[in-house]
């Protein structure tokens, strides 16, 4: 799993920029990426702070939560719908949502639909 550099390189490389240094020069000087001093030298502008935001986790899952009692109350009105069928009424509503986002919503709440199994066909004799 990867690992953010430490808030004590990331403040030298942000001095050496404020201190008149290119972002290019002062990756160089501390061994890290042109790409991130750049991303540092913006933070810090914006934020105020070099610090790192938290790592991994869920992030997207919130804009399908959003719309989760459309997507309860189309299970409630027809208890054997599809996925497709769901991801069909929310694009009439406007919601873009994959097949994998709608499954994993069902996941979290750990509703699933399993099919009986069918009974075996009586097998009829054929008389010759």
């Amino acid at each position: 799993m990867s690992k953010a550099l430490s808030v004590d390189l990331r403040e030298r490389v942000v001095a050496a920029i404020a201190a008149g240094s290119s972002c290019r020069a002062a990756a160089a000087r501390f061994g890290v990426s042109a790409a991130s001093a750049v991303r540092w030298a913006a933070l810090t502008r914006k934020v105020g702070s070099v610090a790192p935001g938290p790592l991994g986790g869920d992030r997207r899952s919130a804009q399908i939560e959003a719309h989760a009692a459309l997507i309860l109350r189309l299970v409630d009105q027809k208890s054997d719908i599809t996925l497709r069928e769901i991801q069909a009424e929310l694009a009439e509503a406007g919601v873009s949502a994959g097949i994998g986002t709608l499954w994993r919503f069902f996941d979290r709440r750990r509703m699933t639909w399993k099919k009986s199994l069918p009974t075996p066909r009586s097998r009829i004799a054929r008389t010759s």
